[in-house]
């Protein structure tokens, strides 16, 4: 991986500081990412193309903004959000990541229910936002269900179904679906939502303290995040233990990860291909 040097005179400029360093780390798919040490101190950065992924960056600084100010649970400080040519580059806080324990995943269920209590009028967000590599609607909707079959399953199905990763018949199974959600499930006022919170997205600090990172964030119901965090493999017992005590789920919330983890499984489907399908597929027919 290679750093232009249009980004390099950008920062330096930008940070009043001279770059010594910048140390690959690992990033995801999307990123180029790195250690960035500075006679500043050291920081976390990652780049990508502005064309591809244009206002990815700024929607992730709007997400971080929005969950610090709730003082509930660390999100890592924005030092610098920038653009030069094609290139986009988030700036951030560098966390030292030390070892999770039981400790630290009682705070992250405490602290992300504490941040679920903070509500909105409506479900949904004031601007769009990214989920991986896709653009993501954040229309606002009076309800849920409204929201989630508008602005995350029906967009996600028509995609798949255009490249031929579901067919008509998965659509018209879909549309079963949304015809018996809102008896699914009892609508609650709008939780302010990470949005994409499996086991990468947060951090456990030296010290024990939880970060959350790479937020999606909106506002919806709050069961899909923790869906989420179950997707690939789940949080430690600890966490959930935690989270209900703060703010209890209701009745019934395990039968339901299945449902709003239909989402991240069709983004997965768009992704990566059928590998994913049959999941989806199996978690559809627990609802229809």
């Amino acid at each position: 991986m290679t750093v232009s040097a249009g980004v390099i005179s950008d920062i330096e400029g930008k940070l009043n500081a001279h770059i010594k360093n910048m140390s690959p780390v690992s990033g995801g798919d999307i990123n180029q990412a790195y250690r960035l040490q500075t006679t500043l101190g050291n920081f976390f950065i990652k780049i990508n193309s502005f064309h591809k992924f244009p206002g990815m960056f700024k929607s992730e600084e709007r997400g971080l903004a929005i969950i610090r100010k709730t003082n509930t649970i660390a999100v890592p400080e924005v030092v610098l959000q920038g653009d030069t040519g094609d290139e986009s580059y988030l700036i951030l806080q560098w966390i030292e990541a030390g070892h999770g324990d039981v400790i630290s995943s009682q705070k992250l269920g405490r602290q992300l229910a504490l941040m679920h209590y903070y509500t909105a009028a409506q479900f949904g967000f004031e601007a769009d936002n990214y989920m991986g590599s896709f653009h993501q609607s954040n229309n606002q909707h009076n309800s849920w269900a409204q929201f989630f079959i508008e602005e995350r399953l029906q967009p996600m199905v028509k995609m798949a179904v255009d490249k031929r990763e579901l067919t008509q018949t998965d659509m018209y199974r879909f549309d079963e679906l949304y015809k018996r959600l809102p008896d699914l499930f009892t609508e609650e006022p709008p939780a302010l939502l990470h949005g994409d919170l499996w086991g990468g997205n947060y951090l456990i600090d030296t010290n024990g303290n939880p970060y959350l990172i790479d937020p999606s964030v909106s506002y919806g119901n709050r069961e899909f995040d923790i869906a989420m965090t179950m997707l690939f493999g789940g949080f430690d017992h600890a966490f959930y233990e935690a989270y209900n005590q703060e703010f209890p789920l209701q009745s019934g919330w395990q039968q339901r990860l299945q449902l709003w983890n239909l989402y991240p499984l069709l983004v997965h489907v768009n992704l990566f291909g059928s590998m994913y399908t049959r999941q989806a597929r199996e978690n559809l027919s627990a609802f229809i």
